[in-house]
């Protein structure tokens, strides 16, 4: 099955930029075939792209949105029945819609032989607003369309600049991935996992508790039996060993906020737990709790983020939190990632995201007062 990726961007966005750094850092050892479709002039990009063993099927003669559809199947099907590649890329013309491009690829009905895999938009920070301003129909379908709206040269826009940017990409698709991080501080493949969607930190978040909830449900049955009285030591443990499992050898520090003897926090959140083993381990996850999630390229001090998680991690304020995990940046351009369980959490270093993301899951979420916390719209 070859996975095509479409790559859309506005002219002169830095489409290319993107695709060779994909090429370099994400796509290495796969056979990667590149469909560019300029507009109306000979393709310039062909030459350094070639030089990385990327074969290329120019077409010249006009949009792919319009006259080239038909000859754009052609290539399509050439391309894959010559080469046989793990993945194509589709390089549209700037001016093109992206749902034309979208719907192009899907008409050809080979679906046994292709999987579209992604379809992102390129678009330069500092030239949102005109763009939008003067070629509306086409810019705005480009990011309407997008799973993953990837901004550039976001490292010359200034914090108030990129937040209306920003505001302006979700208005017209509240549900996109939106990479703000300048592209030198990623790899290709942090880039790429977000264009196929795959970093979705509530998923990731429902996936984890479900896992602790079945092996803590397990574990009561069988102490129940023995006599034992260990439970909640253990779920609160396996909480804590599931949190530190993924963490690499960056330094990290440790939050207990228990008093001596205090075991209302633990006992809680244990009981909760039990509860819901009791009445709602037939149910899906969205019937027992929620989750909450938000991506922002809002900078935090550490000693802010201390703040917030110390409040989120001992108070029912913000709802019955089970679990939150993130990771935001700070002004100087360090990552700090985090994890909490209650009563308890961590801070450590990280490798820059592509945005900052947090996510929250629990029951009775009080999301005006989450957003309130972290300071996000």
């Amino acid at each position: 099955m070859t996975k095509v990726d479409i790559i859309s961007g506005f002219l002169g966005a830095g489409k290319t930029t993107l695709i060779k750094k994909l090429l370099l850092e994400a796509l290495k050892g796969q056979q990667v075939v590149l469909i560019e479709n300029e507009f109306g002039e000979i393709g310039v990009d062909g030459g350094f792209l070639k030089d990385a063993g990327i074969e290329i099927r120019e077409m010249n003669s006009g949009c792919i949105c319009c006259s080239l559809v038909g000859d754009f199947g052609t290539a399509l099907k050439d391309v894959i029945d010559k080469y046989h590649p793990d993945r194509i890329i589709i390089e549209p013309s700037g001016v093109g819609k992206l749902s034309d491009v979208i719907k192009a690829v899907k008409d050809l009905h080979i679906e046994n032989e292709i999987e579209l895999n992604s379809a992102s938009t390129v678009v330069d920070s500092l030239k949102a607003k005109v763009y939008m301003k003067n070629f509306g129909e086409f810019f705005n379908n480009q990011i309407e369309h997008a799973g993953t709206v990837i901004l550039s040269r976001t490292q010359n826009q200034t914090e108030e600049k990129l937040d209306a940017v920003i505001k302006m990409m979700r208005e017209l698709n509240p549900n996109a991935h939106i990479i703000t991080t300048p592209w030198d501080d990623l790899d290709g493949a942090q880039i790429l996992s977000a264009m196929e969607n795959v970093t979705n930190l509530e998923l990731e978040l429902l996936a984890e508790h479900a896992e602790a909830e079945h092996q803590a449900h397990e574990h009561e049955h069988h102490h129940h039996e023995d006599g034992g009285e260990c439970c909640c030591g253990h779920h609160h443990d396996h909480d804590g060993d599931e949190h530190h499992h993924d963490h690499d050898e960056d330094e990290h520090e440790h939050h207990h906020h228990h008093e001596d003897g205090e075991e209302c926090c633990c006992g809680h959140h244990h009981d909760h737990d039990e509860h819901d083993h009791e009445h709602h381990h037939h149910h899906h996850a969205d019937e027992v709790f929620t989750s909450w999630g938000v991506e922002t390229p809002n900078k935090f001090t550490r000693q802010q983020l201390d703040e917030i998680l110390n409040k989120l991690a001992n108070s029912e304020e913000f709802g019955q939190i089970l679990r939150s995990k993130g990771m935001l940046s700070d002004k100087e351009g360090k990552w700090m990632y985090f994890d909490l369980v209650p009563g308890e959490y961590e801070i450590r270093e990280g490798k820059p995201d592509f945005t900052g993301r947090i996510c929250v899951i629990g029951s009775k979420l009080a999301e005006d007062k989450l957003k309130e916390l972290f300071g996000v719209n």
